[in-house]
């Protein structure tokens, strides 16, 4: 069921209704049932690997609070990540394990294995198992009490809006919210204005934004053999967008439908290409991603603690398996690494960037630099999103050669562009839509406030003009038909 369709638009204001109406005490029974309702709509068979995942880190955590000494709660939390881990191993990555396997084995002359399985990647499944593990930790590292309730700790691993694609919520924020919605009055008028803008707004940014510059990104690279410089660096620049828009999107959505019965998720974007430093963005982009790895991969391992040697191996390790943790393939796995080596790189260079700006005298605090800063950064994160995209290194290969090898600045000017799936009519759309875009993200990195907190700050008459506006533009703008049933938020696929 996905969040731009007919079939959201109808369960979720039912969703809303009952829940406003239920008694407290059984609101978060009536949200469960919803949660695994929405999750049954894409596979009904993949519900057990969910039920899986919360029967065996609930039980953990009452385990960990019964262990007599740290050995033994290790030895739970062992058990949960192993059991966690193996179920989301065997699913996601068997395959591209199998695939590498007989790579060698052909080196090696050696027979072939055949996969004796056959089966789609269960939507949702490192989010929500990542999200289970982390309470197994919390636990573990006493900074939360094991839930004994087990409908309430199962809401928690299935919260419908968060379930599929995040943000992939701490325990203290969202657990604690849950036992709190059965206490005390949690919905107001407030946080309903300012969460159905943000849903709009998610909506914007995924119809008629992402969805829509998809078009073009997908024929450049369906037809690299007639690209050049220009269109290659417009594809590049042009997914940056795309996964922006859709990613972003999909997360506004996710926080707006929360804010609207009354719980508030973590913001997982806060205007990422305006960072001014490869740190900074992941600072802004998917936040709770990057904070998870941080918290219960890059600390543990010892983070910054161990010198310098071991802080550059520890990134490096921590960003390659955050690339392999966004798909079972090589491509995604250069992308972590290649963001790891820019923060390596980065901190190796910072003494000299210093003492160059020094005995150049460059106003370090003027806006220029700032300006400058900030574009190196989206460039930098812009090659690397080339990996994320492609669909193997031999096309990553291919894509750089016809970005430098042909120079066709024509293309400009001749209407060429419009052979890649948009035309004039489309980004004469388009182009309005991502100034909308940049003005919001401009107000947002100035004032630290999403869009429904900056709207509800407004005049009602302004609200209401601003959401019936974005209404209509989701009507009329919105990529809609055939060709959009299958185009699901990007990040499912993870």
């Amino acid at each position: 069921m996905l969040f731009n369709s007919l079939d959201f638009l109808i369960f979720f204001p039912i969703v809303v209704l009952i829940y406003l109406i239920v008694p407290r005490k059984l609101k978060y029974v009536w949200l469960l049932i919803a949660s695994y309702y929405f999750y049954m709509s894409w596979n009904v068979k993949y519900v057990g690997l969910l039920l899986f995942s919360t029967i065996v880190t609930y039980f953990s955590g009452i385990l960990i609070a019964k262990a007599h000494g740290n050995r033994q709660k290790k030895l739970v939390v062992a058990v949960s990540f192993l059991a966690n881990l193996s179920v989301l191993g065997f699913f996601k990555y068997f395959d591209f394990f199998l695939h590498n396997l007989n790579k060698v084995l052909a080196v090696a002359h050696v027979r072939l294995i055949d996969n004796p399985f056959s089966f789609l990647l269960p939507v949702g499944i490192s989010f929500y198992t990542f999200q289970a593990l982390s309470y197994t930790m919390d636990v573990y590292r006493g900074k939360v009490a094991p839930e004994k309730n087990l409908l309430k700790y199962a809401l928690f691993v299935s919260f419908f809006p968060q379930l599929v694609a995040g943000p992939i919520e701490k325990t203290e924020n969202l657990l604690r919210q849950i036992n709190e919605s059965t206490r005390k009055k949690i919905v107001s008028f407030d946080k309903f204005v300012s969460g159905f803008a943000l849903m709009l707004w998610g909506l914007f940014m995924k119809m008629i934004i992402a969805d829509r510059i998809s078009i073009f990104v997908d024929g450049v690279f369906r037809n690299l053999y007639m690209a050049g410089t220009v269109e290659t660096t417009l594809a590049a620049a042009a997914f940056a967008i795309q996964i922006y828009g859709d990613f972003a999107g999909y997360s506004s959505v996710a926080v707006g439908a929360a804010r609207i019965m009354g719980f508030e998720l973590t913001e997982n974007f806060n205007a990422p290409y305006f960072a001014d430093s490869i740190g900074d963005f992941w600072h802004r982009w998917h936040i709770s991603l990057s904070t998870w790895f941080r918290d219960y991969l890059y600390i543990p391992l010892g983070g910054n603690r161990k010198g310098k040697l071991r802080k550059y191996c520890n990134l490096l390790i921590t960003f390659s398996i955050s690339g392999l943790w966004h798909g079972a393939a090589w491509t995604f796995i250069f992308w972590g690494a290649i963001h790891g080596l820019y923060q390596v790189i980065g901190d190796l260079l910072r003494p000299v960037r210093k003492k160059v700006a020094e005995l150049l005298k460059v106003k370090t605090d003027a806006f220029s630099h700032k300006l400058g800063k900030i574009l190196t950064t989206f460039v930098l994160v812009d090659f690397a999103w080339i990996f994320f995209r492609a669909e193997s290194m031999e096309q990553i290969r291919f894509f750089f050669n016809r970005m430098f090898t042909r120079f066709n600045p024509w293309v400009l000017f001749d209407e060429s562009l419009f052979a890649y799936g948009i035309d004039r009519r489309e980004w004469s759309i388009l182009v309005p839509a991502l100034l909308i875009l940049f003005v919001v993200d401009l107000l947002r990195y100035r004032t630290n406030r999403n869009f429904g907190d900056l709207l509800v700050r407004q005049n009602l008459w302004f609200q209401y003009a601003v959401m019936f506006l974005l209404i209509a533009s989701i009507l009329v703008y919105g990529e809609y038909g055939i060709n959009f049933d299958s185009n699901q938020f990007i990040y499912f696929q993870f």
